[in-house]
């Protein structure tokens, strides 16, 4: 089922700002990466110029992230690292999985990441009794006509949000196999492509077991990313409960869906040098046979390593991490800084790490460290960097 029903306000916040100031009137400091000159996010009048002053935005990635997170920060207090993955998953085209207690803004941070991109948006509400044709369509017999149509399923946006996802049996959840990785699905005889992009960011609660499905090992390893959220400071939670005391805040759109295809472009333009794909190969490989880095002690922890498709989303969720930070080129710290949110749901420990309850994190903590990270000198990287 398809719901639009925002969370409640506790969950929601601003950037901190004297009581006494009115969500309305919330203006402060016009900040340097606002994408429209001298712009302020609350004038009525930028609204419309912000699409047409795409194609200028897109240019600059940096520029464009550092928009994207200011609308949403407008609304979503902290949780910088959950936001910048979140932009990171965008550009790289990859889907992403965060998973926290209840109240810490998943799906908010979500619903509203797609009204600041302006893109169409399904969110659909995963319970025990959803079968597959509730997500991505089916065949509706027509007696007066003697035919069959095609009903397409919620799927079918450019964002789509899986709203606790494991309390859908498994047969629910494979039936994203198909789309996550094909961006199609198949019905009847039938294959129907799903808009461009497609991006399908599912939440899920760790702390409950009623009622819940674990997901199959397949459907993890399509998630890109999988993102722990954690709780806010106790500044930030002052500041979602002050905002909770008045109306949310608006958002602007700052970005189409053709602008963040073209964004995506200008990520796969991103010079990868050959020492970085090595040194990704490494830490996905270091999963597998980490007695290569001198741990052989960890391998009795591990049933099974990272699939390729850890090295290649290392690769590319850096390009995209570099061109967040600015950069047309990767550099070795932008792997191992995505290392843990790429690997960890793809570590999958065996019955001796849960009986130590040794969890996929300690784990990569031992690991990642003892990986060597390369040292950039080719005449590619220079000239990338220079260019740069």
């Amino acid at each position: 089922m398809t719901d639009s029903t925002r969370e409640p306000a506790s969950t929601q916040g601003a950037h901190p700002v004297p009581p006494e100031t009115p969500q309305s009137s919330v203006r402060g400091p016009q900040p340097a990466f606002a994408p429209i000159g001298s712009a302020r996010a609350d004038d009525v009048e930028t609204i419309q110029p912000f699409a047409e002053a795409a194609p200028a935005i897109v240019r600059d990635g940096r520029l464009t992230s550092e928009s994207v997170l200011y609308e949403i920060r407008r609304v979503i207090v902290g949780q910088d690292e959950m936001l910048e993955r979140i932009l990171v998953a965008l550009l790289a085209g990859g889907h992403l999985l965060l998973e926290g207690v209840p109240g810490l803004a998943k799906t908010l941070t979500i619903r509203t990441l797609a009204d600041v991109l302006d893109a169409s948006f399904k969110r659909i509400q995963f319970t025990p009794d959803l079968v597959p044709a509730d997500l991505v369509g089916t065949r509706i017999y027509r007696p007066d006509r003697h035919t069959f149509d095609t009903e397409l399923g919620p799927v079918f946006a450019n964002f789509v949000l899986a709203d606790e996802i494991n309390r859908a049996p498994a047969k629910v959840q494979s039936a994203l196999l198909e789309v996550m990785q094909e961006r199609q699905v198949t019905i009847g005889p039938e294959s129907h492509p799903v808009p461009r992009p497609f991006l399908v960011m599912a939440t899920q609660n760790p702390i409950e077991s009623e009622g819940t499905y674990p997901l199959p090992e397949a459907q993890v390893d399509r998630f890109m990313m999988k993102v722990i959220v954690g709780y806010p400071t106790a500044r930030e939670e002052s500041v979602v409960v002050e905002r909770s005391l008045r109306p949310s805040a608006e958002v602007l759109p700052i970005l189409t869906a053709d602008g963040l295809a073209e964004l995506q472009k200008m990520t796969a333009e991103v010079y990868v040098d050959r020492a970085i794909i090595d040194y990704a190969v490494a830490l996905t490989t270091a999963t597998r046979q980490p007695e290569t880095v001198g741990l052989a002690k960890v391998k009795p922890y591990i049933a099974y390593g990272a699939s390729p498709r850890g090295s290649i989303n290392l690769v590319h969720a850096a390009r995209a991490l570099a061109v967040v930070r600015g950069r047309r080129y990767v550099i070795p710290t932008d792997v191992s800084e995505l290392a843990h949110d790429v690997l960890r749901h793809r570590l999958v420990p065996s019955f001796t790490a849960l009986a130590e309850e040794v969890t996929a994190d300690m784990i990569l903590d031992k690991l990642i460290p003892v990986v060597p990270m390369p040292q950039q000198s080719s005449p590619e990287y220079r000239a990338a960097e220079l260019s740069a």
